[in-house]
């Protein structure tokens, strides 16, 4: 079967065909660093990083592009209020944004590109438009210059919009705008903003506008043309529509799928530092919820469809996820951990089709259920392929238990695993104790008490074996 895509310029699911056999390019608008990120933006990451897997896994070379907005308004905004250089709170949210990505083992993209790093790859493009009369300089002095909207008869063709419904830009003072509609390429320097946000340019000293950086950025590390450009389905419009205007008229045929996700809103609204509703790692983690099960958590819905957040569920998946990972835990103690094996059939047609990673895991969950079964008989051949499966398709959605990245990575919740295990540990030599000199009661209050910490115990040919959490 070939992997199918729902691609949102044809709003269909279409057969994916890279523009080269055997290579893909991907760009995933990254986020813009006036805040760190949510768990809202996290989702992005996770979604796309499946993707990705899946393109590799069925024999790919995937070139992953994913950019970093380090200059924009809002940006300049926190810059002033805070009175730190605009470069310094951009810096500061990348680096959380990072830390976070790898907390949730999402694969580093090839490149990681930043928007102040593309400034002369902008100019070109500008220059361009200019030239072929589809960009104009402002002449009310601002150093200004505007995408001509008019010019482009295609222009709405993503998002569905007749350009004749929609309102100004709103990105730039109209006065300098031929038109409301007209949206802002380059944006002279303003005496009330940042003294060091601004760069030389031929139409004056000023800063990139918010779209022709993703342009500039995927023509610099992708070609003219490439295959996915993925990205929020709030960034349809006007972000994703703008791409596409400026770099077709600049004679680049850019993205051939368009790939969006659903966002993650929390009580029926959408997550955002404005709203004041935003919950990060941190949070998740005073809940008692691993990164791990935050990924599956995400996983567990199809990439399209909108997640509106709530504890409950989120719990609810960090048990469906412990439960997997309890089988691979005893499977690995009597059989081995061996490697993963062959993707079952069932997991490679849901995956083809456009991702269905909740088909994907209702066979993922199949083949736990005959994996434990098989443990409880003492079936160890089925066992071993049950667990060898398991695996394979755990690694495609990243979240194996026995990838060094949930082993091993330091920080201070490793620090804490560690002290949890030693006190685990006593706890379990006392019971141990007790049930040498048979006191049975003290043996079984060890027990109690670990299980209601949240500890279960189970007892295995090869000793007690700890889980936080349920076990089926």
């Amino acid at each position: 079967m070939t992997l199918r895509l729902y691609d949102t310029a044809t709003r269909s699911v279409r057969d994916f065909v890279p523009r080269e056999a055997g290579k893909v390019g991907v760009y995933l608008c990254g986020l813009t660093l006036q805040a760190p990120p949510h768990i809202g933006h996290l989702r992005s990451g996770v979604s796309y990083d499946v993707l990705r897997r899946w393109l590799m896994a069925s024999g790919f070379e995937v070139n992953f592009i994913r950019n970093l907005t380090d200059i924009d308004d809002k940006i300049l905004v926190k810059s002033t209020e805070r009175g730190r250089p605009f470069w310094s709170i951009a810096y500061a949210n990348e680096q959380i944004l990072a830390a976070s990505y790898r907390a949730l083992n999402v694969l580093p993209p090839t490149y990681e590109p930043r928007a102040t790093g593309h400034i002369p790859e902008m100019h070109q493009l500008i220059a361009r438009l200019i030239e072929t009369g589809h960009a104009y300089p402002a002449t009310d002095g601002s150093g200004d210059v505007y995408f001509d909207v008019a010019s482009w008869p295609a222009y709405g063709s993503l998002s569905g919009q007749s350009p004749e419904d929609m309102q100004s830009a709103g990105d730039a003072p109209e006065r300098g705008k031929r038109d409301p509609r007209d949206f802002a390429l380059w944006k002279g320097a303003k005496p009330d903003e940042p003294a060091d946000a601004y760069w030389p340019s031929p139409w004056g000293r000023g800063r990139p506008g918010w779209h022709i950086e993703c342009s500039a950025m995927c023509w610099r590390y992708l070609g003219a043309e490439f295959d996915i450009h993925g990205g929020g389905l709030d960034l349809i419009f006007p972000h994703h529509e703008n791409e596409i205007a400026q770099s077709q008229a600049a004679d680049l045929p850019f993205a051939r799928y368009w790939v969006h996700h659903g966002l993650l809103g929390i009580g029926g609204t959408k997550m955002g530092k404005s709203l004041g509703n935003t919950l990060d790692l941190d949070y998740v983690a005073s809940l008692g919820v691993r990164p791990v099960e935050l990924r599956y958590y995400y996983a567990a819905a199809h990439y399209r469809s909108r997640i509106d957040y709530s504890e409950d569920a989120l719990r609810e998946a960090a048990v469906a996820y412990r439960r997997i990972e309890g089988f691979v835990q005893r499977a690995t103690e009597r059989v081995g951990a061996g490697q993963p094996g062959e993707l079952p059939a069932g997991f490679v047609a849901a995956m083809d089709d456009d991702l269905n990673t909740s088909a994907a895991l209702a066979v993922l969950h199949e083949v736990v259920r005959d994996g434990n079964t098989a443990l409880t008989a003492g079936d160890d051949v089925t066992v071993r392929t049950t667990l060898a499966a398991a695996r394979a398709m755990l690694d495609i959605l990243g979240v194996d238990p026995l990838d060094p990245a949930w082993t091993t990575g330091g920080g201070r919740a490793d620090d804490l695993r560690g002290v949890v295990d030693s006190l685990i540990s006593l706890a379990l030599e006392q019971r141990a104790q007790a049930r040498s000199r048979k006191d049975w009661a003290a043996a079984d209050a060890v027990r109690d008490q670990l299980k209601q910490a949240g500890v279960v115990v189970e007892d295995t040919p090869q000793g007690p074996r700890w889980t936080i959490g349920e076990q089926d």
